[in-house]
């Protein structure tokens, strides 16, 4: 007699490989870029950060992009509608409107270190 148990972890493997649509997360589809470029002429580190909607199916748009971002600030002005901290750990991307399939946002910042940026939260639309 053979016996068969499915655990949650064996189910999601599954779910993964036989529905991934189902099992898609919109998070994932945003990748976050950065690093070093040339220094400001005061000798400040600068830092090129892309954010990245790496979805390939049309109907992927993927707006309010809040990152985790620390106390993230610049001596470089950013222009607020591409990337601004809204409160501690959280960093709003493209005023809250959605990023196409392909599409990334681009900005530079000054501080005399990077700061780490993970994806906190997105809304598909």
């Amino acid at each position: 007699m053979i016996s068969i148990s499915f655990t949650k972890l064996s189910l999601d493997l599954l779910l993964i490989f036989f529905f991934p649509f189902l099992y898609f997360k919109q998070e994932s589809s945003i990748t976050i870029l950065q690093g070093q470029t040339a220094p400001m002429p005061n000798g400040i580190p600068t830092y090129t950060a892309q954010v990245h909607n790496i979805c390939v199916s049309g109907n992927c748009n993927i707006g309010n992009i809040h990152l985790s971002c620390g106390w993230f600030s610049t001596a470089r002005t950013i222009n607020p509608s591409v990337f601004r901290r809204l409160a501690y750990d959280d960093c709003l991307v493209n005023d809250g409107k959605p990023l196409r399939p392909g599409q990334t946002i681009i900005f530079s910042y000054a501080n005399t270190f990077s700061y780490p940026m993970a994806v906190k939260s997105v809304t598909c639309f």
